[in-house]
C-alpha cells in the first residue's frame, strides 16, 4: 500500500514535563510561544507520543496521554501512539515488563496486552481524539516484555519468536477492535542494518503478525551512514511493500558542554561526514534525511520523526530515570528559542509529489 501522504513528525513527550517545570519556547522572532505552534508553522504535520503503564512521576501515563491528545487535535496535527509496554524505558537495552504484569504467565500477559491496548486507544477515542497510527512495542528488535517476548542471545530460538510474535499479535488484535481505521506499525531499531532488519521482519511475516507500517530508528552515531540507511529502506520496501517510516533520529546543533549535563553525543568522531555539529549542519541533516525517504522505492516513504526536540534543560535535576543528555540534539537552542533547522524541512514537505525510485 502507498502512503497518501507523508509524516513530518516530532516525537515530544516530554513536552508536558518540560513546561510544569518551567520551559518555555519561542519563535525567531523571540517571542513566546506554544510548542506545538512553532513547529506547525515549520511544517510539522505529525505527532509522536510515548505511553508507559505505570511510570514513577507520572509523566506519559494514560491520564497525561489523553490530555496531550487533545492538544495534538486541536492543532490538527495526525497522532501517533507509541506503547512501550513498560513503566519506564523501552529500547534494545530494556524492555522490562510493567511492575503490574510481573507475576502474569504468558497466557495472562498476552491477555494484559489485549486489554491495556484496547483500555487506552477506547478512551482516547471517546474523548474524540483517535490516534491516526499505533506503534505495537518500541524498538522490539530484541523482543519485549522479557523474558517471555525476549528473542536475543540465548533466547533467539523458534519458540521464543512464535512468543513475541503472540504478544505482538495481542497488541495488534486490540488496536485493531478498538479504532480499526488507525495504523499498525512494528518498530525496531535497526535503521542502517539491513540484514538484522530483514531478518526480523521475515520471522515476522512467517509468523503471521498482521501489520502495516514498519517503524525505523537511525541515529548515526549508532546506526551507520546514510548509506546504510539507504540500503535498509530500499532493501525493506523491496521485500515487504510496506510504507516505511524513520520514526526517531535526531542530530546535534553543537558540542559544546553545558554544566550538569552529560550529553550522548560530545565528540566529533560521532558526526557523520559532511555534516557538522552547527545549526547549518543539523539543518542538513534534518533536510537530507527527510528526502532519502520521501524518495523511497515504490512511494513507500511514509514519514520521519524528530525524537524530542523540544526536550530543553528546563529543570537541573531530571532525576525519574532519565537524565537530560540530550539538550544538544534538539531543535530548540538551551533557552527555547527555535533554531533554523526546525523549517529547514519545510521545501519537504510541501513537495506536492516527490519523486521515488522505482522498485
Amino acid at each position: 500500500m502507498v502512503p497518501d501522504s507523508f509524516d513530518i513528525g516530532m516525537d515530544v513527550s516530554f513536552l508536558d514535563e518540560i513546561e510544569s517545570e518551567g520551559g518555555r519556547f519561542y519563535g525567531e522572532d523571540g517571542a513566546e510561544a506554544d510548542a506545538l505552534e512553532l513547529l506547525r508553522r515549520g511544517g510539522t504535520n505529525a505527532i509522536r507520543l510515548r505511553i508507559w503503564n505505570d511510570p514513577p512521576g507520572g509523566y506519559c501515563n494514560l491520564e497525561r496521554t489523553l490530555e496531550m491528545a487533545k492538544r495534538i487535535k486541536a492543532h490538527g496535527f495526525r497522532f501517533l501512539l507509541d506503547f512501550h509496554y513498560s513503566d519506564r524505558w523501552a529500547d534494545p537495552a530494556h524492555q522490562h515488563k510493567p511492575k503490574a504484569w510481573e507475576k502474569l504467565d504468558y497466557e495472562e500477559l498476552k491477555e494484559a496486552v489485549r486489554e491495556y491496548t484496547y483500555r487506552v486507544l477506547v478512551m482516547l477515542a471517546a474523548q474524540g481524539t483517535p490516534p491516526d497510527a499505533v506503534q505495537i512495542g518500541n524498538e522490539i528488535t530484541p523482543g519485549m516484555l522479557w523474558d517471555d517476548g525476549k528473542v536475543d542471545g540465548e533466547f533467539d530460538t523458534d519458540e521464543q519468536w512464535a512468543k513475541l510474535a503472540g504478544l505482538a499479535s495481542a497488541g495488534v488484535a486490540a488496536a485493531r477492535e478498538a479504532i480499526p481505521e488507525a495504523e499498525v506499525m512494528i518498530h525496531i531499531d535497526r535503521g542502517g542494518d539491513w540484514a538484522s532488519s530483514e531478518r526480523f521482519f521475515t520471522r515476522f511475516e512467517r509468523l503471521g503478525v498482521d501489520y502495516d507500517g514498519i517503524g525505523l530508528s537511525y541515529y548515526p552515531w549508532w546506526h551507520g551512514t546514510l548509506a546504510d540507511l539507504r540500503e535498509t529502506l530500499h532493501g525493506l520496501a523491496a521485500r515487504f511493500g510496506k510504507p516505511i517510516y524513520v520514526v526517531e533520529t535526531a542530530y546535534p546543533w553543537t558540542l559544546a558542554k553545558r554544566d550538569g549535563h552529560a550529553f550522548i553525543v560530545t565528540g566529533e568522531e560521532q558526526l557523520h561526514e559532511g555534516y557538522e555539529a552547527t545549526l547549518a549542519g543539523q539543518a542538513r541533516y534534518w533536510r537530507d534525511v527527510a528526502e532519502i525517504v520521501r524518495r523511497m522505492p515504490g512511494g513507500l516513504g511514509a514519514g520521519i520523526y524528530w525524537w524530542e526536540p523540544a526536550w530543553i534543560p528546563s529543570k537541573p535535576d531530571w532525576s525519574v530515570g532519565h537524565p537530560n543528555n540530550w539538550s544538544n540534539l534538539t531543535l530548540f537552542d538551551w533557552d527555547g528559542k527555535e533554531l533554523p533547522a526546525l523549517k529547514a524541512i519545510r521545501p519537504v514537505a510541501a513537495a506536492p509529489e516527490a519523486a521515488s525510485e522505482s522498485l
